[in-house]
Order: C-alpha cells, then structure tokens, then sequence
C-alpha cells in the first residue's frame, strides 16, 4: 500500500530544500483532458466482467469455452486506433491473457477427456500383463530342472505380451503428454490444469497412470517401453547367471 508523509519544506530534484515561489498564472487555461474512449468492441467475444481479487490483483470472468475456438488474440486494430490510452492496451492485453488461460484448459479437456477414455483400459492390459511377467519370471524359485525349457517358453510369451502391452500404452500416453505440454506453454506453470484432474471430471482415477514429460517421446523413444526392455534384460542376465552356475556344478560333479 503506497504511503505518503508531510514534508517540512519543499525538495527539488536533488532532493534538497528549496525556496517556495508562487507560480505564474498561465496565460489561457489548459483544455480538460480527454474522456477514456470506450474499448468495450475490443473485448473477448466470451468476456463478461473483470473485478478486484480477494487477495489482490483481477478476476476476470468469461462465458463458457468450449476449447474449440480460435486462440484470443487481441485485435490488432487497438495498435492503431489513436483513441486508447496506453494503460488501456495493457488492460485489454491482461483481458487476452486470462482468456487465454481459460481457453487451453478447455482445450486440453476436448482433446483429453477422449484420449483418456481410451487409456483407461490400456493402462489395464499393461498393468495385466507387467505382472504376468513378473509372476512367470517368479515362478523360476519353484519350478523343477527338468521343466526349466517349458517355463522359459512361458517367460518368451510374457515378454511378448508386455512389450506389446507397454508399446500401446505409450502411444496414448504419447499424446497426452503432447497435450499437456501444449497446455503449459498456454497457461504457464501457474495455470497448469493436471490430466488428473480432467479425468476425475469424467468418473476416471489417472493417479496412478505413468505418463512421462513430452520430450521423453518421439520418434523410437518410447518410456515404458524401454524400462521394460530394461527389466527383461535383468531377468535374463539372472537366469544365465544360474545356467552357468548350474553348469560348472554340473561339471564339478562329473568324475574325472
């Protein structure tokens, strides 16, 4: 909150006292300033009113957005036009920028809510088939010598199933990641609406989903698939460990 306090004796610019002096009497009276021109047919379509914050700063309030949309854009037309006050550009420049914000979670709903939908039961078949695999590859603890062949064709099918499962998986993550990223660059870190917190809008639990950030897709880049291929060739690395193992036993045990 600005403040003000008396001063004993006038400052100049050097902030040093300074002599009163009376003023001259202007010759013709200064002409009143000119009214603010009404820039109310430079609003957004969808704007409806702008108020003081509970805590400070704007709320400025909008019909509907459906997302579909054009992006708001302030009209191009306020740079020329003579009759708007320079701090009235930058209110209808504040204007824009909240539209904005308002219009990408719109966006981001339109485009996510299906996307979602259809992650669902993919995000199902992978947490399906991940723990097939690991219970296939568990089941090497009890599984007798001489069946060791048939259950390694099981863990092969297992693998199979879950690559195929983590590929479809970070396709659709794919494009929500991209989606929100669209939305960051939009709103800014401040404004981000949480794909969480679009899906709870249509019945769905996101939290546990693993979307990884944007830039981790792309062309042959692919998450989950890769920290799957990370955990088969860890398994496989203890399961050749063991062959060898079992091998030099073998070996040891032969007579000589």
């Amino acid at each position: 909150m600005t403040r003000t306090i008396p001063l004993q004796h006038p400052l100049d610019d050097t902030g040093l006292p300074v002599r009163q002096v009376q003023a001259p009497v202007p010759a013709k009276a200064a002409p009143p300033p000119a009214a603010a021109a009404d820039t109310s047919r430079y609003d957004h379509p969808l704007f409806v009113r702008v108020t003081p914050g509970q805590y400070g700063g704007w709320v400025y309030s909008f019909g509907a957005f459906t997302g579909r949309e054009e992006r708001p854009e302030m009209p191009a037309a306020v740079w020329g036009d003579k009759a708007v006050a320079y701090e009235q550009r930058r209110e209808l420049g504040r204007q824009y920028a909240a539209a904005q914000v308002m219009w990408s979670k719109a966006r981001l709903r339109a485009q996510a809510q299906p996307l979602l939908r259809e992650a669902a039961p993919l995000w199902e078949a992978w947490q399906a088939a991940h723990a097939e695999l690991q219970d296939t590859f568990r089941a090497f603890w009890n599984t007798p010598d001489g069946r060791w062949r048939a259950q390694l064709l099981r863990l092969t099918d297992a693998e199979r199933a879950a690559r195929a499962a983590a590929t479809a998986w970070d396709r659709t993550a794919s494009e929500l990641a991209w989606r929100v990223e669209e939305q960051l660059r939009e709103a800014g870190e401040d404004n981000v609406l949480a794909l969480t917190v679009v899906a709870r809008e249509i019945g769905l639990d996101a939290s546990g989903w693993e979307i990884a950030w944007a830039g981790e897709y792309g062309p042959g880049r692919t998450p989950m698939v890769e920290a799957l291929n990370g955990e088969i060739a860890a398994q496989r690395d203890r399961l050749a460990e063991v062959a060898r193992l079992a091998g030099a036993i073998e070996t040891a045990q032969q007579p000589a």
